[in-house]
């Protein structure tokens, strides 16, 4: 489907209101009362058979009756009436059709969702699209299409502006936009989909992020099953210049089918989500309040060109606390280079601070006009990407509207972000008139900017790298046991790939274990072999060291016995060759139902599901964002080396991981993967592969 069929929902020629009431206080009112406030300047057609008028307009028996087939219509009658309502607009070649009832897929009644697909192939068989059923619906507040039920548009007048508000909620797809009235922002469409039978939330957003007069969307999800619209829709964005806040809801575990392997254990399904929206360059707030806190920034339209940062403030207290704040979001609390500092240190009074923070102290009540001799300075000198102001006080004395005007034809000439920090008497009225985005403290002001920054990075980051093209993982598989390979086949699927194996061989006698350890030279580490058992440390099956036949021989025998104790195959034992790292890390992969192969990257050890410190990249992805990804575990500094130590080999490791999204995607028949602990040295040296886990899908 097309975002060509989405037309008749934001830009209808004509729409018809399917048991239409005459209060507009009803469900079934408040469309038809929309669409005469909002202005819409289409045909509204009420269809209600018991009434000659609705709300002022001529009523309707049903759509036959209509003088022409209206391209958008809206149901809002009970029950299966719906569904009949559905076939019929269906049958006489409606558009777009939006099902406000509710009762259907939503419910745990089995009859529900067997009505709710006979309105869907209902409305597929003739070509048409249906949106919902039990959604709040649609709004276009530029042409006065609001064919919702939302009580906010009653008791809120709503603006265009260049934000689209895109929701699986109904509630969602409304509050975001009383939120942002608060700032006095306009929101352009509120579009709730509902129980997605037929378009999907994701579908809708692609149409509003086409739409040429976007620059903000911001999007509510509850649930992801068409992954390939996600990477339709940054695709769409990107090109658009529409930046993308994404807030979603649900932080469950995954299903059970990864509890075989460590690794899936920890990439759950909200970690995933978290590594998808990265990889297509959308950014994920933590709940309301961060969907819309940076809306402001994102709508003047600025590209940061780096994280260096500079606060003024006329209090001392607010521009320590802007610089604590803004370390701790990742901004750089610049220092001035002499030639600067010296042509503040001329401009400001002595008891200033030219310093950054830049501490005006009382001098703006002497000197209106510092601001706008500051600030050219520092931009001249190209000594920040990014300002902010404190505004800790307000009163006579200040001249709030030339400060607005210095700080705006400032950002306006240089292109640079520039936000302000206060609450006080006319601060945020008189900063916004001038187009200045202003928050009430400096915390939320500095974080908008870092987020601003941050959320451009992860666009410029995706867009370097080939669209993602996910492998939902394929229904028939579902059906399908997964077995465990023994350590010997996981260990040759993976050195077929490629990997850094261990040197290692398969003894099924405690001769050739002892034959094994002379072979390797040197001390050796003695596995149990069982396919039934794959986390061998549980059960006694690892010893390591051993540089004795003796030794060998008899922890042979102790683990065949452990093994049948365990009620297990006992498949021989791996001899390996021992290993020395500096550090244990991991790779491991699963299938995700929506988005396919996923590898997790980072700290391994026996420990590693209590202190988890790992990231999940979605293939196809390079060594450098491999490195990336580690650049941002708690481990990363020790990777780097510390006290005098010298780095370790994070790029062989990077390699590996790259070797082993190549394989998940080569070999559908690899359920997950879990190598814990590849071993990694010191850069140059590589890693070493010596405990693997492969579980393959059985018929």
């Amino acid at each position: 489907m097309t975002i060509e069929s989405l037309k008749p929902f934001l830009t209808p020629r004509s729409v018809a209101i399917l048991g239409a009431s005459q209060d507009p206080n009803k469900v079934g009112g408040r469309p038809l009362h929309y669409l005469q406030r909002y202005g819409f300047k289409g045909p509204v057609y009420p269809i209600n058979p018991g009434r000659p008028e609705v709300q002022g307009l001529k009523s309707y028996k049903s759509l036959d009756d209509l003088p022409e087939v209206p391209e958008l219509a809206v149901c809002v009658v009970a029950g299966d009436q719906a569904v009949t309502a559905v076939e019929d607009a269906a049958r006489v070649g409606v558009k777009g059709l939006i099902c406000i009832t509710s009762g259907f897929g939503e419910t745990s009644d089995p009859e529900g969702a067997v009505k709710q697909k006979r309105m869907v192939d209902a409305a597929r068989a003739a070509g048409m699209r249906m949106v919902g059923p039990n959604t709040q619906g649609l709004a276009n507040f530029a042409n006065g299409c609001v064919a919702s039920f939302s009580t906010m548009f009653t008791t809120l007048k709503c603006m265009d502006g260049p934000i689209a508000v895109v929701s699986q909620s109904g509630a969602m797809s409304s509050i975001p936009i009383g939120l942002l009235a608060e700032k006095g922002l306009g929101v352009r469409y509120s579009l709730a989909t509902g129980n997605d039978a037929d378009v999907s939330v994701l579908e809708m957003a692609c149409a509003a992020a086409a739409d040429p007069d976007m620059k903000l969307l911001l999007l509510y999800l509850e649930g992801m099953p068409h992954a390939d619209k996600l990477a339709d829709l940054a695709e769409i964005a990107h090109k658009n210049n529409v930046m993308v806040v994404a807030l979603k809801s649900g932080r469950t575990a995954a299903g059970a089918r990864a509890a075989a392997s460590h690794t899936g254990a920890l990439a759950n399904e909200d970690r995933v989500v978290d590594a998808a929206l990265k990889r297509v360059g959308i950014w994920r707030a933590p709940n309301i309040a961060g969907l819309v806190s940076a809306a402001e920034v994102y709508l003047k339209g600025w590209k940061p060109k780096g994280r260096r940062f500079v606060t003024i403030s006329g209090s001392g207290a607010t521009g320590v606390m802007s610089a604590d704040h803004a370390t701790e979001a990742g901004l750089e609390v610049v220092s001035f280079p002499p030639d600067t500092r010296k042509k503040l240190d001329q401009i400001l009074p002595s008891f200033a601070s030219a310093a950054n923070p830049i501490d005006l102290t009382a001098a703006l009540l002497t000197n209106n006009s510092l601001l706008g001799q500051i600030l050219p300075v520092i931009a001249d000198a190209d000594a920040a990407d990014l300002f902010k102001v404190d505004m800790p006080v307000a009163g006579p004395g200040y001249d709030m509207p030339g400060f607005a005007a210095d700080i705006a034809g400032f950002s306006k000439a240089t292109g640079r972000p520039v936000v302000v920090a206060g609450w006080q008497g006319d601060i945020p009225g008189t900063f916004r008139a001038a187009g200045v985005p202003v928050f009430p403290l400096e915390a939320e002001a500095i974080a908008a900017l870092a987020q601003l920054v941050a959320h451009h990075e992860l666009v410029d980051r995706a867009k370097a790298r080939p669209r993602p093209h996910w492998q939902p993982f394929d229904a028939a598989a579902t059906a399908k046991r997964e077995v465990a390979l023994n350590e010997a086949e996981s260990l040759s699927t993976l050195a077929r790939a490629g990997l850094p194996v261990v040197p290692h061989h398969l003894c099924r006698s405690a001769a050739e274990a002892a034959t094994a350890w002379r072979n390797l030279g040197g001390p050796v580490a003695v596995k149990g072999c069982s396919a039934d058992l794959p986390h061998k440390s549980e059960y006694g099956l690892v010893k390591l060291g051993l540089d004795d036949e003796d030794r060998i021989s008899e922890a042979y025998r102790e683990m065949e016995q452990a093994v049948a104790k365990a009620g297990a195959r006992f498949d021989g034992v791996i001899v390996a060759r021992m290993v020395k790292g500096r550090r244990e890390m991991l790779i491991g992969a699963h299938r995700d139902p929506f988005f396919g192969p996923v590898i997790a990257v980072g700290e391994g050890g026996k420990y590693v599901e209590a202190m988890p410190d790992v990231a999940l990249l979605l293939p196809p992805f390079s060594t450098d964002d491999v490195l990336a990804a580690l650049d941002g575990l708690r481990c990363a500094a020790v990777l780097k080396g510390v006290r005098g130590e010298p780095p370790m080999d994070t790029a062989a490791f990077a390699d590996a991981a790259v070797r082993v999204a190549d394989l998940m995607l080569r070999d559908p028949g690899i359920a997950s993967l879990d190598m814990n602990p590849v071993m990694i040295g010191d850069a140059g040296r590589g890693v070493a592969l010596v405990d693997a886990v492969v579980m393959r899908y059985e018929d």
